[in-house]
C-alpha cells in the first residue's frame, strides 16, 4: 500500500503550525523604547512636579514618563510630549534648569 506523499506532506506542516501556535509561539514580549521609562512622580530627586512641555501635574495622566536626554534626567505627563520635546529639547531642558520645585 503506497502512502500519498504530498497530502501527508502537507498534514504534518499544518499540524506544525497548530503546534507552534498552542505553545506560544505567536506571542511577543511588549516592547518598550529603551530611552524612556516609567517614573515614580512621588520620587524626591526630580526638582519638578510638572511636565515640561505641557505643564501638567507628574502623574495626573498615569505614570509618568522619564527620558534620560544627554545624561540629564527629564519626566513627563505622556508619551506624547516626549515626542514633543524630541523636537527641541533645548527649549524644555531651559524650563528644567530654570524652574524651582513649587
Amino acid at each position: 500500500m503506497k502512502i500519498p506523499i504530498i497530502p501527508t506532506a502537507l498534514a504534518l506542516v499544518g499540524a506544525s503550525f497548530i503546534v507552534a501556535a498552542l505553545s506560544g509561539f505567536s506571542q511577543r514580549p511588549a516592547s518598550q523604547s529603551p530611552a524612556t521609562t516609567e517614573a515614580d512622580p512621588a520620587s524626591n530627586s526630580y526638582p519638578l512636579t510638572t511636565c515640561v512641555v505641557s505643564g501638567e501635574k507628574l502623574g495626573s495622566m498615569g505614570k509618568p514618563v522619564e527620558l534620560n536626554y544627554q545624561g540629564t534626567e527629564v519626566r513627563f505627563c505622556c508619551a506624547m510630549c516626549v515626542d514633543q520635546f524630541k523636537k527641541d529639547p533645548a527649549k524644555y531642558l531651559a524650563k528644567l534648569k530654570l524652574t524651582p520645585n513649587p
